[in-house]
């Protein structure tokens, strides 16, 4: 572990045993609270998607994780929270080299979804839009609601006669 500490929070990668990652993030969390150390550590995520599966005829939706045996911490690299984290049970280590954990390129969270900066969009609620990729391309809707977080927009195209709400990508959309 280096010398100098660095004080702002990144993202780091744990690998963990398979099927530990849930009782790892819960460990964490409570050790983190019994040692006051909240200011050290930002978000512990468990990366997890849905997934829509058809058996008999009924739909089912499953919780799948998307990086199994991995959890994603964002925290503030010091001597004692790389010793927590290290000594968690089902922790088998940062992923980086050696004993020095490598957080997430700027590039890497943004391709896994956890994008910090904000996106502006040049569309409101209410304003007409434009599908310009994707299974609805050319569709033309007006914008129920925007989930910045989410980087999701839930629209109202009209389609078969009839007002559809469809949750769309912000990429996916321009303002008509």
């Amino acid at each position: 572990m280096s010398q100098e500490e660095n004080t702002e929070a990144r993202w780091y990668v744990v690998h963990t045993y398979s099927g530990y990652e849930n009782k790892v993030k819960t460990d964490l969390e409570k050790t983190i609270k019994n040692r006051e150390l909240e200011e050290y550590f930002f978000e512990i995520i468990v990366p997890m998607e849905e997934q829509i599966e058809i058996k008999d005829g009924k739909r089912k939706t499953n919780l799948k994780k998307v990086f199994p045996g991995y959890v994603l911490i964002k925290m503030i690299v010091t001597e004692e929270t790389w010793y927590i984290v290290r000594n968690t049970r089902g922790v088998t280590g940062f992923v980086g080299s050696g004993s020095d954990p490598i957080p997430l390129t700027d590039e890497e969270i943004r391709n896994m979804g956890f994008d910090e900066t904000p996106i502006e969009v040049d569309y409101d609620v209410n304003d007409s839009v434009k599908v310009i990729n994707g299974p609805l391309i050319d569709f033309i809707g007006v914008v129920q609601e925007i989930n910045k977080e989410k980087h999701k927009v839930k629209v109202l195209i009209s389609m078969f006669g009839r007002e559809t709400p469809v949750d769309l990508e912000f990429s996916q959309l321009q303002k008509v």
